[in-house]
């Protein structure tokens, strides 16, 4: 009974290690994390891009109107004072 006891557990050991990712499935899995992570930060610089380019947009648009406004100010400004005269 004891020898079987050990036999058993010889073979539950050996079953356990043989059961486990071998080598080229580690380095496998090793590859595709690190071309998920690599898209993930890829889609992160381009959607920080993205941002930056709808931010610039805005100033841009926005320097277009106060620039328009100062003209149409200018503009006001001047035509007051040739009726006051």
């Amino acid at each position: 009974m004891k020898r079987l006891f050990q036999l058993l557990v010889i073979a539950a050991m050996a079953s356990f290690i043989a059961c486990g990712p071998s080598a080229e499935q580690k380095a496998e899995k090793a590859k595709q994390d690190s071309i998920r992570k690599a898209d993930s930060i890829a889609a992160l610089m381009a959607d920080s891009i993205r941002k930056t380019d709808s931010i610039n947009a805005l100033g841009a648009d926005s320097l277009r109107k106060a620039d328009s406004v100062k003209k149409a100010d200018s503009i006001a400004a001047t035509t007051k004072k040739g009726k006051k005269k």
